[in-house]
């Protein structure tokens, strides 16, 4: 079965929430997330940080971070400003918001992120098939470059390869599912064509990820995964959401007791860099605190030598 086949059988376990992903403005977009504890962007933010940290190290110069399913610029509202998704739903949650119109909204977040904490040595980049959504970042200034496109289904124009040819760090948090290798196709192309950009993508545990490893790997990308991380998305939306996504855990062979059964999706972190980048610093000595990774070098010196005591 095509990949993209067996992703559309998947996302069927889960709710829809396309009317919420494209309207002119995000109010009904953080109302309707925030009732789900939505927190991957807030659950990602860490991650991201050490990233961009590490890639300002070796290159010396504002990071470009191309944000795939940006939407509303929620995770360059998160990176670029310091702010989490509690704020930007108390933001949104406001009653003064309530009643105004979404030009009003787009001139008062305006002001609002000209207000906070601002990061300079990082500039965004969002790709989403959501024209409003896009154009809401852009006008509020969340987004610094724009890129409204469906790679599913069509290719990159010009205009979007030449913005994405200086790219540092590409970045997901939950886009993969929808997003399949034909995406990931068409884009790395233009943004592996000068240096290799990191590629980090958060992926829920329902989506297999070799496909698109299988494509990252023919340009080159090293593929590691956090392994023993799990990252918390958002709680279910209702039990049939729930009952339907162990269903297809259980059929891909996927065991969610102790996981998914406690009520919420769960992520895992899959890092892609040139095979030169992950040697030097493999994931683990990137991500993890020291004291896991002593832990992990104990746990694999352990079982080597329980490997060789069984063989002798």
């Amino acid at each position: 079965m095509l990949v993209e086949a067996v992703f559309e059988d998947i996302n069927e376990a889960k709710e829809n929430m396309d009317s919420i992903y494209d309207q002119p403005d995000p109010r009904a977009y953080f109302r309707e997330l925030n009732k789900l504890d939505y927190a991957i962007p807030d659950t990602a933010k860490p991650i991201f940080q050490k990233l961009i940290g590490h890639l300002q190290q070796r290159r010396d110069n504002t990071i470009q971070v191309l944000d795939l399913g940006c939407s509303y610029g929620v995770n360059a509202a998160i990176l670029k400003h310091d702010l989490s998704m509690d704020e930007l739903y108390e933001h949104w949650g406001q009653n003064k918001m309530a009643d105004t119109t979404s030009e009003e909204v787009v001139a008062y977040d305006q002001q609002f992120y000209a207000g906070a904490d601002n990061h300079e040595d990082i500039e965004v980049i969002g790709l989403d098939q959501a024209e409003n959504a896009i154009a809401f970042a852009m006008e509020t200034g969340l987004l610094d470059g724009g890129i409204v496109a469906n790679l599913e289904t069509d290719p990159l124009s010009t205009m979007a390869k030449k913005t994405l040819g200086q790219v540092d760090l590409v970045t997901s948090t939950g886009c993969v599912g929808y997003l399949t290798e034909k995406s990931f196709d068409r884009f790395l192309p233009a943004v592996s064509e000068g240096q290799m950009p990191w590629i980090a993508n958060f992926v829920l545990r329902l989506f297999p990820f070799d496909a698109i490893e299988k494509s990252l790997d023919k340009w080159g990308y090293v593929t590691e995964k956090l392994e023993g991380q799990t990252f918390y998305q958002r709680q279910f939306a209702s039990d049939d959401e729930h009952d339907q996504v162990l269903e297809q855990l259980h059929d891909q062979g996927v065991d969610p007791a102790g996981k998914e059964t406690e009520g919420h999706f769960l992520a895992e972190f899959y890092l892609s860099r040139s095979m030169k980048d992950a040697a030097e610093v493999p994931i683990e000595r990137l991500l993890l605190p020291a004291s896991l990774q002593r832990q992990k070098t104990f746990q694999r010196q352990g079982c080597q030598e329980l490997q060789t005591t069984q063989a002798g």
